[in-house]
């Protein structure tokens, strides 16, 4: 039911587990896919392993944090494929400090890379948007309630949703913009979390961790004409946890 045949991607935080998993499902539907990330030889590296050929995915090294990076990513794009369909920011970095042990220079590299970043792709991406096109910003739980030492990347995330839900007032009815928020999602990140409080799989409604296939599943949902309609809004991936904690 959806088909990106065509559809040119531009994805940042590309070699994240999440990440991955959203261009691994676009790739397979058909997207042509840029795909850049911090991390330049581990993205390089898997735009191979999912093209090896390299005719459909083109791999960036970019640093979320800086806006010339953002600009040359949308420009590397569209001068390989002339157009941007779907922008996907997926960039972020999760690390754990109490406000009162956080330095000002933590403080601000978070909100740096997880909400400045968002605000760079987004402003260098907009004047390249096709007609119909579709922004996904990945959010988190953590934005809506507050996050144990996480405060920094907490705050990022709640001013990535009201950037979202401003984005789609600004550019509908062009373009839509919608955000993800997931929740406990497997993988090494939440291990931690998992191992000193066990009773958050307990407290999830559906008994389990969610996957990278469903969250990608729902960010290819909201770039589809399956959800032609929607924008400014936020869906959680979170099992039940938000409603049920």
């Amino acid at each position: 039911m959806i088909d990106f045949s065509g559809k040119v991607l531009l994805l940042t935080g590309a070699n994240g587990m999440i990440s991955r998993a959203v261009a691994r499902l676009f790739y397979g539907q058909g997207a042509l896919c840029v795909l850049t990330d911090l991390d330049g030889d581990g993205v390089a590296r898997f735009a191979h392993e999912l093209d090896p050929d390299g005719t459909r995915t083109l791999s960036l090294r970019q640093d979320a944090a800086l806006a010339e990076d953002a600009e040359r990513a949308v420009a590397a794009t569209v001068a390989r494929f002339g157009r941007i369909d779907a922008l996907v920011t997926a960039a972020g970095l999760y690390r754990d400090r109490l406000v009162s042990e956080m330095t000002e220079a933590e403080w601000r590299q978070s909100i740096a890379i997880n909400l400045d970043g968002v605000f760079h792709s987004c402003r260098a991406a907009i004047p390249h948007l096709s007609e119909g096109s579709a922004i996904v910003n990945i959010a988190s739980m953590a934005g809506h309630r507050g996050s144990y030492a996480h405060a920094h990347y907490a705050a990022a995330k709640g001013g990535v949703l009201s950037l979202t839900r401003s984005l789609a007032l600004e550019l509908a009815p062009r373009i839509r913009a919608n955000a993800v928020s997931p929740g406990l999602i497997e993988g090494p990140m939440v291990q931690p979390l998992i191992a000193a409080r066990p009773e958050l799989i307990q407290n999830t409604p559906m008994k389990r961790l969610g996957t990278a296939e469903e969250v990608a599943g729902v960010v290819a949902f909201l770039c589809s004409h399956l959800a032609q309609f929607v924008t400014g809004e936020t869906i959680h991936v979170n099992g039940g946890l938000h409603i049920a904690s």
